[in-house]
């Protein structure tokens, strides 16, 4: 891979980092805003129980995208890694050790593996 191509993919992975912080920072923001601040009410207890049901179902969805965003910061830190760590490495599948596609990298920059290890491995969760 060329100094171009790992300068191109260091930018996507740290832009990708700064939209996912960011995205976490809302979602941050949505768990430590209080119900009363939301709908002005002085109480932070719903009164009825399906409010309670929507209030609850509202907190897991968010938590749940939250949890998902933080998952995907993990791999692009660990392609930030690798990138740093050792580039002559990057883009290299890390079972098979071929190049993986640039058209896969610029789809999904943190890519541990080649297309075909990734369709072998995701066969094998199948099963």
């Amino acid at each position: 891979m060329t100094k171009k191509q790992l300068a191109y993919f260091g930018q996507r992975l740290l832009d990708e980092r700064a939209r996912v912080m960011k995205e976490l920072g809302h979602y941050d923001e949505s768990f430590n805003a209080t119900l009363q601040s939301s709908d002005g009410d002085l109480s932070s207890y719903s009164f009825h129980m399906a409010d309670q049901g929507t209030d609850t179902m509202e907190r897991e969805k968010q938590f749940l995208f939250a949890s998902q965003e933080g998952r995907y910061l993990w791999h692009v830190n660990e392609a930030l890694r690798r990138l740093y760590g050792s580039p002559e490495k990057f883009g290299r599948c890390h079972q098979c050790g071929e190049e993986i596609s640039f058209e896969r990298l610029d789809a999904l920059p943190h890519a541990r593996l080649c297309i075909s290890c990734k369709e072998k491995e995701e066969d094998g969760k199948r099963r």
